[in-house]
C-alpha cells in the first residue's frame, strides 16, 4: 500500500492518498484542503480514485471534497454521527474561528462502525472512535492506521468544542486503538507518525488516564 500525505489549510491537516500500487486504484482519507494540489497528485501517480472517507467532518479535514468529487465524480464517505458537524460547518466556523466557510459538501454515504472499503488487495476497516467528534472514526489497514484526529504523536484531540467529549475519547483509545498490534503504525489527522508502541508507553495523556 503507498500513503502519500499533504499538509493542507490553515491548520495544517494530514490528508492521506492511499493507493493500492498493483491496481492503481485509491481513495484519499481526509481532503482537508487545497484540492488542486492534491488532484495533481492523484493525476500524477495515474490513481483510480474511488471515494473520499472522512475520519470525521471539522471543516479542516473536508474543505477539498467538493472539487475534488466535481472532478472525479467519487463519493464521499462519513460517519453517520458526525452529520450534524457537517451541516453546521458554516455556523462553527464563524463560532470557533471566526471564518466564514463555503457550504459543506453533501455526505454521500454515511457509514457505521465495521464499514469496509476495499482498494484493489488492501482493506479499510472503519473503528468508530467518538470523542473528538461524535463521528470520529479511525482507518485500520493491517498494520497501518489513520487516526484523523483521535491520537496523535504524544497528545490526543482536543474535546472542549461542540460533540467533544473527553471520558468519550480516552475510552475509545484504550479500548479500541491501544488493544491493537503495537507495531502498528499510526498516520493522524495533524502532526507527525507514531506507533501504538509508542502512544501506549510514551503519551502523557493515556499515562495520566491509567495512574488515575
Amino acid at each position: 500500500m503507498e500513503i502519500i500525505k499533504h499538509i493542507v489549510g490553515i491548520l495544517r491537516s494530514n490528508s492521506y492518498l492511499v493507493y493500492d500500487e498493483k491496481s492503481g486504484e485509491g481513495v484519499f482519507i481526509d481532503a482537508g484542503d487545497n484540492a488542486s494540489l492534491l488532484l495533481h497528485t492523484v493525476n500524477k501517480k495515474k490513481v483510480k480514485l474511488k471515494a473520499i472517507l472522512a475520519t470525521h467532518a471539522h471543516f479542516d479535514h473536508i474543505l477539498a471534497v467538493e472539487e475534488i468529487k466535481r472532478q472525479k465524480k467519487v463519493k464521499f464517505y462519513l460517519h453517520k454521527d458526525d452529520l450534524p458537524i457537517l451541516e453546521s460547518m458554516q455556523e462553527r466556523g464563524i463560532k470557533y474561528m471566526n471564518l466564514e466557510l463555503p457550504e459543506p459538501p453533501k455526505a454521500d454515504v454515511l457509514v457505521e462502525d465495521g464499514f469496509e472499503y476495499h482498494i484493489g488487495n488492501y482493506k479499510l476497516k472503519l473503528i468508530h472512535t467518538p470523542g473528538h467528534s461524535p463521528g470520529s472514526v479511525c482507518y485500520l489497514s493491517e498494520d497501518v492506521l489513520f487516526s484523523g484526529d483521535t491520537l496523535f504523536r504524544g497528545a490526543i484531540g482536543r474535546t472542549d468544542t461542540e460533540g467533544g467529549n473527553y471520558e468519550a475519547i480516552i475510552k475509545s483509545i484504550k479500548e479500541r486503538l491501544l488493544t491493537l498490534n503495537e507495531k502498528t503504525k499510526v498516520y493522524p489527522g495533524h502532526g507527525s507518525e507514531t506507533t501504538i508502541y509508542f502512544e501506549k508507553h510514551f503519551n502523557p495523556f493515556l499515562k495520566e488516564e491509567s495512574n488515575k
